[in-house]
């Protein structure tokens, strides 16, 4: 905060308001580290107990953000902001889980974990894109950010919501949210682990029943966990692909080589720009399991009866093209050890 005159100081819950002469006012999102020092020593490692947590949508303003140069203040986090702090460098990578009630993981992070550069071709301004976190291993206290949602599905194309944020963009597609509840948080440092309880309560302005939050998590994890099988099988497809360019030709080769073409993507016309009725291939499929996990997660709603049967005749055409690929693949074992 800039020097000036303070006018007036309020605690709310677990933030400071101040106000100023200067007719400005400035909010600190969250004390409650403060109130858990108490005469802890500065050495020693520590996991501060979680604020409550409310899950809300990340933006509500459905156009684009003001422009960089415009003077706005700055929301806070739309996620569960973990504190804890480290008494000396870790020398192993420093681990954080979130764990349902059952002691499932939810969501997982290493200070080891790759951080990918902020991509630039993309067709939205850059300095939309929030930068991925990494969890620090240093001494000293930290702050880090889950986003309540599961792990983010591997798709073959992202996109940038217009509703975007200056600097706090995340790419879409995000996993599936969380329901609201009572998990675990538990840091691991030097294989010490410590745990705290962390509370999630839902945006008190939705009006959405418990089966209506379990159903949507429950289509959005089944598509979550389709996509991920299918970006699995195209990975590995278009891998035997490129080995049966290197080896030698023959009409069983072929046979098979025209076989995972027709998985991959040209059975859906999209290599050629046809639009037939044939079925789709796993590329289109990437897309579409995307797409309904995008309508699922887009609202706090239930899922229309319409999104849930897309959803189930979209993994009967996933399972079928993935057991067409293990024969396929079954095959090709069988051809190179003759």
């Amino acid at each position: 905060m800039p020097a000036t005159s303070i006018r007036d100081l309020v605690i709310h819950d677990d933030d400071i308001v101040v106000g100023t002469h200067g007719r400005s006012f400035w909010i600190l999102d969250d004390m409650s580290p403060l109130r858990q020092l108490d005469a802890k020593p500065a050495a020693e490692t520590f996991l501060f107990t979680p604020k409550l947590t409310y899950r809300f949508r990340r933006d509500k303003n459905t156009d684009t953000p003001l422009p960089p140069e415009e003077p706005a203040g700055k929301n806070p986090p739309d996620g569960a902001v973990i504190n804890y702090r480290l008494g000396a460098d870790a020398a192993r990578p420093v681990l954080l889980d979130i764990l349902d009630h059952a002691g499932k993981i939810v969501r997982s992070f290493s200070s080891a974990d790759s951080v990918e550069p902020i991509e630039t071709d993309v067709n939205v301004p850059t300095y939309w894109i929030r930068p991925q976190q990494r969890l620090p291993a240093e001494t000293g206290t930290h702050r880090f950010v889950w986003d309540l949602h599961y792990p983010p599905p591997k798709v073959l194309a992202h996109d940038y919501p217009i509703s975007a944020i200056y600097g706090d963009t995340p790419r879409f597609p995000l996993g599936p949210a969380v329901l609201p509840g009572t998990y675990t948080v538990r840091l691991t440092v030097k294989g010490r682990r410590y745990e705290q309880p962390l509370t999630i309560r839902l945006d008190p302005r939705v009006r959405i029943t418990d089966a209506g939050l379990r159903s949507q998590l429950d289509i959005g994890v089944r598509m979550n966990d389709a996509i991920s099988r299918d970006f699995a099988a195209l990975s590995d497809l278009r891998s035997q692909r490129g080995l049966l360019r290197t080896q030698r030709e023959g009409a069983k080769a072929k046979e098979v080589a025209d076989s995972l073409v027709a998985l991959d993507s040209t059975l859906a016309g999209i290599e050629t720009g046809a639009r037939g009725g044939a079925a789709a291939g796993l590329v289109q499929l990437n897309e579409q399991l995307a797409s309904v996990l995008d309508t699922v997660e887009g609202a706090d709603a239930e899922p229309t009866t319409q999104a849930a049967q897309a959803a189930a005749d979209l993994e009967r055409a996933l399972n079928a093209l993935l057991r067409r690929w293990t024969e396929i693949r079954g095959t090709r074992l069988r051809t190179e050890r003759k």
